[in-house]
């Protein structure tokens, strides 16, 4: 047989082989998890930023928190369920016991004068019991590489011992140690010096004792400010009175970090091949990290040494209508393994999601119309395709406040004269913030009455929204002196977002109702920074993400030592009241409670008359779950929430076949036309090579 025709036969034979191999009812042919059981306990997820830091001293980002929240284990963690957000024990056996004292050791009573408390002591008792996830730094001959010896692994893997050991007080002490580790650069340092006794000095001893001793070993090194109790209890000591540490104690930066496990990853040879706590957490967490490929895909499994917990029995009102407590008291993490994969764009991720791929999907603005449409009444509603396959649409508010701002410092906005006061108060009177909301988010926005997000304690007494009245702020504007208008300049953030433009115009819009021209002045993000540090911005549209649920996270904003320029602080609007700052130091330091929700509304009252800012909004989180995922409550500050989550895997496999099922007729139609296409040219070719055979 001729050679092309061989080749023709042996191609329409792997084609029919393929076919025959796709019909398998098991695997749809597109299923991008081959090497996966369709009918696993796994959760399938995307990621679209990688994550850079998983070292809990060093990692300060969105991307990062969702992975290490379920390896690591702070003492405290949030109530999943519970509104306002609420402290738990986690690891500790109960909620710090917290002492103040005076100048001479003296205990004085929580209520005592704020200045007559020299310092606080947090007393931390951690549940007995508790291991760490199966790891070669557990193994003793591995403690003590020579050079020779750390270069033969390449990979965690290739140790092929592993042992665990139980968590201890000391672990934590070691953390806390790590935040001043100058080859770190924890992000908290900056912030914890200010408040944990001997944490500065404890740089200043490691930068003058040198990087490599310091690596190896940090219980060498002394922190006055930290001391061991015993076995389970450890002591925290932090200058004057800091109520808003205990929410730092539920963040990842306080997650205990084994002496062993230092010593193990400070190896030089080890980190050449990224062998380091920054790529292989080790916690005492539900899950432990098996596959870090930033490029590609990461694997959490749940982790063996895991010594279990239970899924909440009491929640918010209308959780239990919503199903919230249908798992009240079961064991979890529900869930034995989750997969991560790096999706860099949204329409293959959308896609996936679509053909039950990936679990869960948030909706980007090039789906929206496609995902949502509202109601008569302005209800939230899903398609008609989405409805069909079972998608249930989850929606909440974010403890985030956008905001347009004042530089108060500025000669024509700025400043405490009644004069700036009204031309500020007429732009935040005649900016349309639901409209924003409308045209440029989807509507997925809080119109804001105040800088407190809801779920915080203290936003309930914020002032009612204010009408719009274009008319008021038209007089407002002439009452401020400016009765033929005023140029100002809007500084912002180019990001390549197609929206600029057209936000440019809606800005210069609204301030055009009241006479006044705006001038955009876009930089890029670094150079905006640097306006906001200078005070060289004038108005500037800017956003604040709780460090933790607390009024003082926010209100924060507002306290004049705080000031961006004079004191490199949060403060962007460099706002300074007296009075506003006299009420935050009494406010900062109560319970929650009647007395604090007075104070916070007098200190809403007087930003709303000051108007620094102009109050924007707070965004709505829109998330979309197939079926076959258990109802789940979204939480604006945990991280650790993964463990609640329940599937129905047996459910999914179901969907996956049915909404992937291969349509063979168009192949089998194509091959045949290939045919046809290639016979005449095999029949010339034949034609040729035996052209005068016969006639021999």
């Amino acid at each position: 047989m001729n050679r092309i025709v061989q080749v023709v036969y042996v191609f329409l034979i792997l084609i029919g082989l393929g076919l025959l191999t796709g019909c398998n009812d098991d695997i749809p042919w597109n299923d991008p998890y081959p090497y996966e059981n369709p009918k696993a306990n796994t959760l399938y997820s995307a990621f679209n930023e990688q994550p850079k830091h998983l070292d809990p001293a060093r990692s300060y980002s969105s991307a990062e928190w969702p992975i290490i929240g379920q390896i690591y284990e702070p003492p405290l963690q949030y109530h999943y369920l519970k509104r306002p957000y609420e402290l738990e024990p986690l690891t500790a056996t109960q909620l710090p016991v917290v002492k103040y004292f005076d100048k001479q050791d003296h205990e004085v009573s929580e209520d005592a004068a704020l200045e007559s408390i020299a310092y606080s002591v947090y007393e931390i008792q951690i549940k007995p019991g508790i291991y760490y996830e199966p790891h070669p730094a557990f193994v003793n001959k591995y403690l003590n590489l020579t050079p020779e010896e750390a270069r033969k692994y390449r990979k965690l893997s290739d140790f092929k011992e592993t042992a665990t050991r139980e968590l201890i007080g000391e672990d934590y002490i070691y953390q806390i140690k790590r935040l001043a580790e100058p080859t770190l650069s924890s992000p908290i340092y900056g912030v914890m010096s200010r408040y944990i006794e001997g944490l500065k000095e404890l740089r200043e001893t490691l930068v003058a004792s040198g990087i490599e001793r310091v690596e190896k070993d940090l219980r060498n090194f002394s922190l006055t400010g930290v001391e061991e109790v015993d076995r389970y209890t450890y002591r925290i000591r932090i200058k004057g009175k800091y109520p808003e540490f205990r929410y730092w104690l539920a963040m990842p930066f306080f997650s205990p970090v084994p002496w062993e496990v230092a010593r193990f990853y400070a190896e030089p040879n080890l980190n050449t091949h990224n062998i380091t706590l920054d790529w292989y957490p080790v916690g005492t967490g539900p899950y432990k990290l098996t596959e870090n490929n930033p490029e590609r895909r990461m694997v959490l499994v749940k982790n063996p040494q895991f010594r279990g917990e239970t899924y909440p029995t009491v929640g918010a009102q209308g959780d239990k209508e919503l199903g919230l407590l249908e798992d009240a008291g079961k064991p979890i993490p529900m869930l034995d393994k989750q997969i991560y994969t790096l999706e860099r764009e949204d329409i293959p991720y959308w896609n996936k999601f679509l053909q039950g791929y990936y679990d869960v999907s948030g909706i980007q603005s090039d789906n929206f119309g496609s995902s949502i449409q509202f109601n008569p009444q302005g209800g939230i509603l899903l398609t008609e395709k989405l409805n069909e396959k079972g998608i249930r649409l989850q929606t909440s508010i974010a403890p985030i406040v956008y905001y347009w701002g004042f530089n108060m410092l500025d000669d024509v906005v700025g400043g405490n004269t009644e004069s700036a006061r009204k031309l500020r108060q007429a732009i935040a009177m005649a900016f349309d913030v639901e409209e924003f909301i409308t045209i440029f988010l989807n509507g997925r926005g809080q119109v804001a009455n105040g800088p407190i997000p809801t779920d915080v304690f203290g936003f309930e007494m914020q002032p009612a929204l204010k009408q719009k009245n274009g008319e008021v702020a038209k007089e407002l504007i002439k009452e401020a002196g400016y009765p033929n208008g005023l140029t100002l300049y809007f500084d912002a953030i180019t990001s390549g977002n197609p929206d600029e433009i057209a936000i440019d115009a809606w800005l210069r819009k609204q301030f055009a109702k009241i006479g006044v021209q705006m001038i955009a002045r876009n930089t890029d993000y670094n150079r905006f920074q640097e306006k906001i540090k200078n005070g060289s911005a004038q108005v500037f549209f800017w956003g604040w993400n709780a460090d933790y649920p607390d009024p003082e996270n926010f209100l924060s904003l507002f306290y004049g030592p705080n000031g961006s320029v004079k004191f490199s602080g949060e403060n962007t609007a460099n706002y300074s009241n007296a009075e506003y700052d006299s009420l935050f130091e009494k406010m900062r330091v109560l319970k929650d409670g009647p007395e604090r929700l007075t104070i916070i509304q007098k200190m809403v009252e007087i930003l709303d008359k000051d108007a620094p800012w102009v109050w924007g909004f707070y965004p709505k989180t829109f998330t979309l779950y197939h079926q076959w995922t258990h109802i789940t409550k979204p939480n604006g500050v945990a991280n650790n929430t993964l463990k609640y989550v329940r599937l129905d895997p047996n459910l999914r496999a179901e969907k996956r076949e049915l909404w992937n099922k291969i349509i063979v007729w168009p192949i089998v139609l194509m091959m045949i036309i290939l045919l046809l296409l290639i016979l005449p040219a095999i029949y010339r070719y034949w034609r040729r090579e035996h052209k005068g055979i016969g006639g021999i």
